[in-house]
């Protein structure tokens, strides 16, 4: 299985609330209905918590401005990912969803990467 890995900033003009919400509720169903063309076995959206041990978390590794979230989605090979957006349905279904990722996410400060699990534990 290879990864498509998204660590997402919001949007200047969306609080880290209205950019999980919309995130959650308008963009994973999205997701959901587009996962057959583009062959997208798992998704999952892991959201940021703003909790007493960020800072210090922070401190640890220098400062730099939080995430607001990650997105992980699998697929069965590199090859497989390219079949499925290289095909017309799947252009189509990845320019939509390119389109309303724009609606809340901060696309410039947003890296993306492909990649593969290594487990180590578990």
């Amino acid at each position: 299985m290879i990864k498509l890995a998204f660590t997402l900033r919001r949007r200047p003009d969306l609080s880290r609330e209205q950019f999980q919400r919309y995130w959650r509720e308008q963009h994973a169903p999205l997701v959901r209905g587009h996962a057959e063309t583009l062959r997208i076995r798992r998704y999952v959206q892991l959201h940021t918590r703003e909790t007493a041990a960020d800072e210090g978390l922070r401190e640890h590794r220098s400062h730099e401005e939080p995430y607001d979230g990650v997105a992980e989605l699998w697929f069965d090979s590199v090859e497989d990912l390219m079949a499925a957006f290289g095909n017309p349905e799947g252009q189509t279904a990845a320019a939509e969803l390119l389109e309303d990722e724009a609606r809340f996410v901060d696309l410039q400060r947003s890296p993306i990467w492909l990649g593969e699990e290594n487990v180590v534990v578990g």
